[in-house]
């Protein structure tokens, strides 16, 4: 049976799951003529209070899917927090573990006094797109600076 697990950022299946999702943007973005800057995160940031990492289990209890929120400086609606290097292994798509692995996220938000979840991405991510729109959040205005990211989303809480 499929779970949900909390985990360090920094955990040895954190590592290689992250380094899948990077590799992964990496050639996507080279077919673009786009350099895409890879930032393993600060653990630190994904320990609560400050957000938290989660990963996503399969049934023989490998993790196949992972990602976090962290606290950003507050928005308009209050209390932030951005959802960070979401992903799943491509075998395990087309299942609901995203949809599982977003709601889960958006459940420790809340718990953790959220207000708001934001995030950005790349507008080749089309899966990504459709999933943050099947999860309520909607199109804003950019509220950062990331290089890598052409679209940002926001749920009010």
């Amino acid at each position: 049976m499929v779970r949900v697990r909390e985990t360090p950022a920094d955990a040895a299946d954190a590592h290689e799951l992250l380094a899948e999702y990077f590799s992964s943007r990496e050639i996507g973005f080279a077919h673009q003529n786009v350099v895409y800057t890879v930032r393993f995160p600060d653990p630190a940031l994904f320990e609560p209070p400050a957000g938290v990492f989660l990963f996503v289990d399969d049934d023989d209890g490998s993790a196949v899917g992972c990602g976090g929120i962290r606290l950003i400086p507050d928005g308009p609606a209050g209390r932030r927090y951005e959802v960070k290097h979401l992903y799943l292994r491509p075998e395990t798509r087309g299942r609901g573990w995203g949809r599982l692995l977003i709601s889960e996220l958006e459940r420790n938000a809340r718990e953790l006094g959220a207000q708001e979840l934001v995030l950005d991405t790349h507008h080749s991510l089309t899966a990504a797109a459709a999933l943050y729109a099947a999860t309520g959040f909607t199109g804003i205005e950019p509220y950062n600076d990331n290089p890598n990211a052409t679209r940002w989303y926001s749920k009010l809480l």
